[in-house]
C-alpha cells in the first residue's frame, strides 16, 4: 500500500509529519487559494514565460512519461497520478511505445509475396 503523501514528504525533507499542515501554496492569509485566481495567475505566467501551451495536464503527462521511462508499471503510474483506472493512465497519459522491429519484419512477408 502506498504511504500517505504527507509521510513521504516528511521522510524526504526530514521533518516531523505534524509540521506538514496547511496548503503547499497558500493565499496571502495562509488559507486555500481561489481556483480562478490561481488559473489566471498561471495563464499570465505562461504567457510571460513564452509557454502559453503548458497546462497542468502537460506536467501530468510529463510525470507519466518520466515514470514510464523509468520502468514503473502502468498501475504504479496510475497510483502516483491518482487514477482509479489504469486504463485512464494508459490511454490518456502514457505515450505509445516505438513500434518494434519484430512487427516490421513480420510485415515484410507481404512485400516478399507480391509479384
Amino acid at each position: 500500500m502506498l504511504k500517505e503523501r504527507r509521510v513521504v514528504l516528511a521522510e524526504r525533507f526530514d521533518v516531523p509529519v505534524d509540521e506538514l499542515t496547511g496548503p503547499v501554496f497558500p493565499n496571502t492569509l495562509g488559507g486555500l487559494r481561489d481556483k480562478h485566481n490561481t488559473l489566471a495567475r498561471w495563464r499570465d505566467f505562461r504567457a510571460r514565460a513564452g509557454y502559453p501551451w503548458v497546462t497542468f495536464r502537460t506536467f501530468r503527462r510529463s510525470v507519466a512519461t518520466i515514470l514510464d521511462d523509468a520502468g514503473l508499471t502502468a498501475r504504479q503510474i496510475a497510483d502516483q497520478l491518482g487514477h482509479a483506472k489504469v486504463s485512464t493512465t494508459q490511454d490518456v497519459y502514457m505515450g505509445r511505445r516505438v513500434t518494434s522491429r519484430r512487427a516490421a519484419d513480420a510485415l515484410e512477408v507481404i512485400k516478399r509475396s507480391e509479384p
